[in-house]
């Protein structure tokens, strides 16, 4: 059982990361919108968004964008994050 809650607990710590990047990477393209990744960065983010991009659209689905006047806020990313989070935390106290 312990070595299952170790696997599970990477596995998130992992996803986390990859939470991580995307959110780096979309503020980013939200600042510098000329900027587009080439070479192996483009690898790597093409991983990254192919991992983190079904949990977030089937949120998307369900939870529809909040309304502030004329801006859409998204909560989908921000779900899942702290899902995750919670998770990692979970998962955390039934190793020690």
């Amino acid at each position: 059982m312990q070595v299952a809650g170790s696997i599970i607990y990477i596995i998130l710590t992992i996803f986390w990361i990859f939470l991580w990047i995307r959110f780096v990477v979309d503020w980013v393209m939200v600042f510098a919108r000329d900027w587009s990744p080439r070479g192996p960065v483009l690898v790597v983010l093409e991983a990254v968004y192919s991992v983190t991009d079904p949990p977030i659209k089937a949120l998307r689905r369900v939870v529809p964008p909040l309304r502030l006047g004329s801006i859409a806020l998204d909560l989908s990313f921000l779900i899942v994050f702290i899902s995750v989070w919670i998770l990692r935390s979970v998962v955390a106290s039934t190793l020690l």
